[in-house]
């Protein structure tokens, strides 16, 4: 009695120090995308106790020299349109200051403070009203779909609309303005490109076909659209979609970024928001949630992407231990075989040795050598506790029939 109330104390303080040591995305490994920003990214998320590979699917090109854009330029303010649509602050500060060096600058300012101004978000109405203009309307969405919509309900035939474009072409978005009779002019202040080193991209790739990451995170839609054309020249692009598919979370900031990943049926989370902030939010919440947790010989131990947690702790444990964790957890309870785990294992290897050496490494990581229990001549089990009746380990027969 003595002896299970000092365990039962012992817990409840690792309990206790765990809340302290273990943070939201701890023994997680999250994949980001992003060329811009993504320091700022990697950090909120590396806060919460994640390991980030930052991997730039693309690169920004701007093009102050670019002769498309300054003919663009020309044209609006020798015929100035009825509205202009700001998209992002990056590409309407680069466009003002590109004319600005061309010695259009004044010209371009007075043009934008003739006519209507609508500004996607809070961000692009910051850099209209840093550059002394006034947006005429924001959407409280930060969508172009509610943008598209006002401009239809109000009725476009005939007028003339100005549009920032921001890296690739929005669907739908000019096709409907046209549709409805109106003449849309596209500004191209910059281009997205593939990054000039693909190396990390190729990497990231390969972690996430090889089930390295617990999420993948995109900042824009050109960046999920990079990174699947990249898989699809490589030939592994619908191995890359199982992948997101079922075992990797997606997260986008928005569902304009979401739509090329979406229109391959992948599946994605997003935040209210269109903001990194609660980008990182959601995965704080989701991936714990996908965590599998389970009583094993009177403890809690939920399996993350590189680390156990036992009783509130964190764990870390090298690649082969969670292999073998994650191939017992699949069958809790249940005995599996030397050679099933053995297969489990990372490698080529056919020598079971291998199993017993990797086995005795994940009991010392884990602190908790019963959690894992050897039957003799069979192979390995989980120390499942017996579940309540009617539970689900209950109803699967997984309670320690073996």
């Amino acid at each position: 009695m003595e002896q299970a109330g000092r365990e039962t104390a012992e817990r409840a303080g690792a309990a206790r120090r765990g809340e302290q040591q273990v943070k939201p995305l701890s023994g997680f490994t999250v994949g980001v995308t992003a060329a811009r920003r993504a320091e700022e990214l990697g950090t909120l998320l590396e806060r919460r106790g994640a390991q980030v590979l930052h991997a730039p699917a693309l690169r920004i090109v701007p093009l102050a020299d670019d002769t498309e854009l300054l003919d663009a330029t020309k044209a609006l303010t020798e015929n100035p349109p009825d509205t202009v649509i700001a998209t992002t602050a990056i590409g309407f500060r680069g466009w003002i200051e590109a004319a600005d060096g061309w010695g259009f600058g004044s010209d371009l300012l007075k043009c934008l403070s003739e006519v209507e101004v609508l500004a996607r978000g809070p961000k692009v109405r910051g850099a209209v009203r840093a550059a002394g203009l006034t947006e005429s309307w924001s959407p409280a969405s930060e969508s172009m779909a509610e943008v598209l919509d006002r401009l239809l309900a109000q009725g476009v035939d005939g007028r003339r609309i100005a549009l920032q474009l921001h890296g690739e072409p929005l669907p739908g978005f000019v096709e409907s303005l046209r549709a409805a009779g109106a003449e849309v002019v596209g500004v191209p202040v910059y281009r997205w490109m593939p990054p000039e080193d693909i190396s990390p991209l190729d990497r990231l790739i390969e972690v996430t076909l090889a089930r390295g990451l617990d999420a993948l995170t995109f900042t824009s839609a050109p960046a999920a659209a990079s990174l699947l054309a990249r898989a699809e020249r490589r030939g592994v692009q619908e191995e890359l979609l199982q992948a997101m598919r079922q075992d990797v979370l997606v997260a986008c900031v928005g569902p304009v970024t979401a739509l090329p990943l979406e229109g391959h049926d992948v599946p994605t989370v997003q935040p209210e928001r269109f903001r990194l902030g609660p980008l990182v939010q959601v995965l704080c919440t989701e991936l714990p949630q996908r965590a599998r947790a389970l009583p094993v010989a009177g403890h809690r131990v939920e399996i993350r992407g590189r680390a156990v947690v036992v009783d509130g702790e964190l764990r870390s444990v090298q690649p082969a231990g969670m292999a073998l964790i994650r191939a017992l957890a699949r069958r809790p309870g249940w005995v599996v075989s030397r050679a099933d785990l053995l297969r489990a294992l990372p490698g080529t290897g056919s020598d079971e040795h291998a199993v017993e050496t990797a086995m005795a490494r994940l009991r010392v990581a884990l602190g908790v050598p019963k959690l894992i229990q050897t039957v003799v001549k069979r192979g390995y089990r989980l120390s499942l506790d017996p579940a309540p009746e009617g539970s689900k380990y209950d109803a699967e027969g997984t309670t320690g029939a073996e």
